[in-house]
């Protein structure tokens, strides 16, 4: 059994089962840190400023004529075959997608996924400082502009709900870490795929997510902006510590044009 074990460990985890349980580490403090945040603004004054920077962000996008979210779910549907596709796509995309494609880059580019875990802490710092600094909420909690929760619709499930609430911060909308996740993933992911189409993919993946958070009525534009800014400035980093350590940075494979 042990011999098979070792077996295992070195064909799949090409560290060792240690930094497995490090690079697990890092996730769930980061994890801790997000519930913490969720803890200092859960009263009522917390959540009235969400709201109130909610307001300011419906303002900002008017004033500059941007404010076009309510026009686009209702092209599109809040419900129905875009609307729950959209929702589907909104709770996958973060956890399930995400985490299947760290493990993916773990094992199968562990030389890159390195560039690509420093991206992520640094992306998680910078929006655990903006959710406390700015908490805000949602489009989905203005149905007074014509918004529609697709993912309550979608799941029945009501963000008042115990479940959601002790998983999510319906308040962490500034920046979207989808939006933040989707590049960090989907450009990495897109420089190490062998075929074209494979490629393609993971290169619309942003603009896929980028949809579904707005179609939702789970982020503004404003916040995607934020989030796309969260990634590059995430990105600078990795490459700044990458020149600190070797192992750190991202060491794409060439591809090829099948």
């Amino acid at each position: 059994m042990r011999a098979r074990v070792e077996r295992f460990s070195e064909r799949h985890l090409p560290n060792g089962v240690a930094d497995v349980l490090v690079q697990v580490g890092l996730m769930f403090v980061l994890y801790f840190a997000y519930r913490l945040i969720r803890g200092l603004i859960d009263d009522p004054q917390g959540t009235a400023m969400a709201f109130q920077h909610g307001r300011s962000i419906i303002d900002l996008e008017r004033s500059l004529g941007l404010f076009i979210e309510p026009d686009v779910q209702n092209l599109f549907g809040a419900t129905g075959l875009v609307g729950d596709f959209a929702s589907w796509t909104y709770i996958n995309a973060q956890m399930t997608v995400t985490l299947a494609a760290l493990v993916y880059l773990y094992v199968a580019h562990n030389r890159s996924f390195y560039f690509v875990r420093n991206m992520f802490i640094v992306s998680w710092c910078i929006a655990l400082a903006g959710y406390t600094i700015y908490p805000a909420a949602p489009p989905r909690f203005f149905p007074e502009w014509g918004f529609v929760d697709s993912v309550a619709s979608f799941t029945g499930v009501q963000p008042t709900d115990a479940t959601a609430d002790a998983l999510f911060n319906p308040y962490a909308a500034v920046p979207s870490m989808h939006v933040a996740f989707a590049l960090m993933i989907g450009v990495p992911l897109a420089m190490l795929a062998k075929r074209r189409v494979v490629r393609a993919f993971w290169m619309m993946y942003p603009v896929l997510v980028t949809f579904v958070i707005v179609v939702t009525a789970n982020h503004f534009l404003t916040d995607a902006v934020l989030g796309a800014l969260t990634a590059t400035m995430a990105a600078g980093a990795a490459v700044s510590l990458a020149r600190t350590r070797s192992v750190w940075r991202f060491q794409p494979m060439p591809a090829t044009t099948a």
